[in-house]
């Protein structure tokens, strides 16, 4: 463990994107601002998979109420289109021209579709993403209790996980389950993707619609009726 005076930052997910869309307890991030700010470290929020309205929020950090030094952001940035960002007040960044570039950097094209990016999440796909987000995070604790396998759902807005297990009570991995249903989801039309050891995350495009949303959840339920039936027969 390096001493407090050798740490120049520390960058952190707000929430979990491939470790398994995992949520911090709600003490965790405030807690780290104020190491942070004790000793004078930086606090970088890689809002790459959160950040853009994701998560209901402009950026997940947010939810917390915690402003990190710097923000890094991309993917959503430009909707699809290669294009990455750091963020960060006047005070940090006061470098002179000339000081940094990237060779794919300041792409007219990307930049162009970025603005556009951000005028449609500030222009009410932020609010669509929270609002989808807590229909689906209940439906799918409701699909949750009648089902043995799965562990937990967690998640905010449009950004959630949900756990496969063998055992509720002893949380045991069953990651070989969240790649069946993963299967069993696509062969009847739904794309979902694994995270973690043994995670399936929900990330639909912000401009999704409640209809949508329900038929997600009727395949998704339907996927993981078929995956414990044949767990079961081997």
């Amino acid at each position: 463990m390096a001493p407090a005076a050798d740490v120049a930052a520390i960058v952190v997910e707000p929430i979990q994107g491939e470790g398994g869309y995992v949520v911090p307890p709600d003490d965790f991030l405030p807690g780290l601002a104020a190491i942070c700010k004790k000793h004078g470290i930086l606090l970088i929020a890689d809002e790459i998979q959160s950040g853009l309205g994701r998560t209901g929020k402009m950026f997940a950090m947010q939810h917390w109420g915690v402003q990190p030094d710097i923000i890094c952001v991309a993917k959503a940035l430009a909707s699809g289109l290669p294009l990455g960002a750091c963020i960060a007040s006047e005070k940090l960044m006061d470098w002179p021209a000339g000081t940094h570039s990237t060779t794919f950097g300041g792409n007219p094209v990307a930049c162009a579709a970025a603005l556009v990016t951000l005028d449609l999440v500030q222009d009410g796909l932020i609010e669509n993403a929270a609002r989808q987000g807590a229909f689906l995070m209940r439906e799918l604790r409701k699909i949750q209790r009648r089902h043995p396998t799965i562990g937990d759902v967690r998640g905010k807005g449009l950004m959630i996980g949900i756990e496969f297990v063998t055992d509720k009570k002893t949380k045991e991995r069953a990651s070989k389950l969240a790649k069946q249903v993963m299967q069993e989801a696509f062969q009847r039309g739904l794309m979902l993707l694994t995270c973690g050891p043994n995670s399936i995350r929900f990330v639909p495009p912000l401009v999704v619609d409640r209809r949508v949303c329900q038929k997600a959840l009727e395949i998704f339920e339907a996927a993981v009726t078929a995956a414990e039936k044949k767990r079961k027969q081997l």
